[in-house]
């Protein structure tokens, strides 16, 4: 009977033993996670750049689980970088405007919300009328910001790129002109040179097609400024016909490359360069 109750001691001993050190262990342990949390948080404070690249790597981990999960790329700023503006948020001008370009030119109205927000700004900067930038586009490129000529016209306005790399140097680079806005800015700026070199504005495009010198610009003057007519009697609230988009200028001379087929040859890029590189 002894026997009995030393042994039930004795095991009773060992669990309040076993159970007091256990207590002790935890209470310690949570003792070092909170004294390592508080050195993690003086730390982060008084080193902002830690902080930084904490939050950066977690955001890291945590986007390459969401894209585990998801099957492609994630990328929540992507709609910041898309050319596109709701067309109702326009006045009701450039809605007029962005509308009938959408319909007859086929393309969404949001991104040509944006540009034509755009040319209204740029234009009133550069005393150019809007609507004559937007018809130059549209004869252009038909509005398609990656189009690119055989004598290397490229994007909206169809600008020589390589004659004018060093009006994109302030948007980055050369790679600008596949840039909306960043091209129809050059474009503009080349349409303003080559009016003030003319000294009008029929002459002055047949300067930015490249037909300055030649007898005949294949009537590209003649497109842009019936195209021209058209946007001015749209945004001054008339109803005008949507028809067949124009064939994409080559902004090259129409002798030479014929409105219904692409150039044969492209011979005339150096007429071209040679008429705006001096600008």
């Amino acid at each position: 009977m002894t026997a009995s109750r030393e042994i039930i001691s004795g095991v009773r001993t060992f669990v309040s033993d076993v159970t007091e050190g256990f207590l002790e262990i935890t209470h310690n342990s949570f003792a070092l996670i909170g004294l390592a949390v508080a050195f993690v948080v003086i730390a982060l404070t008084a080193r902002p750049d830690l902080r930084q690249v904490g939050e950066e790597q977690l955001m890291g981990w945590l986007q390459a689980r969401q894209t585990q999960m998801v099957g492609m790329p994630i990328e929540p700023e992507a709609s910041e970088r898309a050319t596109a503006a709701n067309p109702k948020d326009l006045p009701k001008e450039q809605a007029a405007v962005a509308f009938w370009l959408s319909k007859k030119y086929r393309v969404a109205p949001e991104p040509l919300s944006a540009l034509v927000a755009e040319a209204y700004e740029i234009g009133t900067r550069a005393k150019i009328d809007p609507t004559l930038i937007l018809a130059i586009m549209a004869v252009e490129s038909s509005f398609n910001p990656f189009a690119q000529s055989a004598v290397g016209a490229q994007g909206l306005m169809q600008v020589m790129t390589r004659v004018h790399t060093d009006k994109y140097e302030n948007f980055g680079g050369h790679f600008a002109a596949f840039d909306p806005v960043s091209n129809l800015r050059v474009g503009v700026k080349v349409l303003q040179e080559c009016i003030a070199r003319a000294g009008s504005l029929e002459g002055g495009l047949r300067y930015y097609v490249g037909a300055a010198n030649l007898a005949d610009d294949g009537g590209y003057a003649a497109k842009v400024m019936a195209e021209h007519f058209r946007l001015r009697q749209v945004a001054g609230g008339r109803a005008m016909p949507t028809t067949p988009p124009p064939t994409l200028s080559t902004q090259a001379p129409a002798q030479i490359i014929p409105v219904t087929a692409p150039p044969a040859n492209p011979p005339v890029a150096a007429d071209k360069v040679a008429l705006l590189s001096g600008l």
